[in-house]
């Protein structure tokens, strides 16, 4: 099993930056891909961006350019440094990992390639 846990959530104003960081513990040997997610009410997950363990990354197009994903796998810990923020990135975002690897594939970027999940970081951007 593997233990996910999120922080670094808050409110920032519009074109401001915020950074997420997700805490990985448990069997961690066994995690390949990694990933951040977010839903926002009435709305479904949604892929954010992912990295495997070789560091290829995938980004949502919607978060290109203002979003960067990184992992340290020494500390066992994902990042997600969060730029230019608009109302629209408000959400509760989640971090994922799975044993799989995607190599960068659009699979990265779905909730059903994930076996393990954190409990969220809402993320709140006001106009």
């Amino acid at each position: 099993q593997v233990q996910l846990v999120e922080s670094g959530g808050g409110s920032v104003q519009a074109g401001e930056s915020l950074s997420l960081s997700c805490a990985a513990s448990g069997y961690t040997s066994n995690v390949y891909c990694m990933a951040w997610f977010r839903q926002a009410p009435g709305k479904e997950r949604e892929g954010v961006a992912a990295i495997d363990s070789d560091g290829i990354t995938t980004y949502a197009d919607s978060v290109k350019g203002r979003f960067t994903i990184s992992r340290d796998k020494a500390k066992n810990t994902l990042y997600l440094q969060m730029n230019s923020l608009i109302p629209e990135d408000t959400a509760l975002y989640y971090c994922a990992a799975d044993s799989r690897s995607y190599s960068g594939s659009w699979q990265s970027l779905r909730a059903e390639s994930y076996e393990y999940w954190g409990q969220g970081t809402q993320v709140t951007v006001s106009s």
